[in-house]
């Protein structure tokens, strides 16, 4: 993308702001977004984001020496506890063990939940159920396999029974 001002150089910095509902959108280069006093957020601080993530990786040295490297990208685990930037993706395979912790501590989780908020109650994953069974049913409606059709239908009737007397 090119900078909105002057027209010339690669955008890097992408400022956006809404006021009163209006949205304004603006593409810089690094040189007119410092003109424009767009600077990097981290830069005042005394710690950048590779020191950050490079705390949490240095926390206890790995079971590993750091003569072993990764494969594809030559990075130890050493080299990453101090960058905070890991090399490659195969570094991810090759120091798994080593990553795992910090990548739990930093995330809170090591599996991805995606962006879609889980199913609290056990009277939302009821519903869920429901309407997955009611989903079934038209289908095996639709094949005219009326055997499962009246199976779900049974346990659909079942669900909203033990769901009302839960209330």
């Amino acid at each position: 993308m090119i900078c909105n001002v002057c027209k010339k150089n690669e955008a890097t910095t992408h400022y956006k702001s809404v006021v009163n509902g209006q949205v304004t959108e603006l593409w810089l280069c690094p040189h007119c977004a410092n003109k424009a006093g767009y600077n990097n957020v981290f830069s005042d601080m005394a710690t950048d984001f590779s020191s950050f993530l490079g705390s949490f990786l240095g926390n206890g040295l790995p079971s590993r020496t750091s003569a072993t490297r990764c494969s594809k990208c030559g990075s130890s685990f050493a080299d990453i506890a101090r960058s905070g930037k890991v090399g490659c993706a195969e570094c991810y395979k090759e120091f798994y063990d080593e990553l795992l912790p910090s990548i739990q501590k930093m995330h809170g989780n090591i599996e991805h939940m995606g962006k879609v908020a889980s199913l609290g109650s056990p009277q939302d994953k009821v519903k869920s159920q429901i309407n997955k069974y009611h989903s079934q049913l038209a289908q095996a409606v639709a094949k005219q396999d009326y055997e499962t059709a009246a199976k779900l239908r049974d346990k659909i009737k079942a669900l909203e029974e033990g769901h009302i007397n839960e209330k």
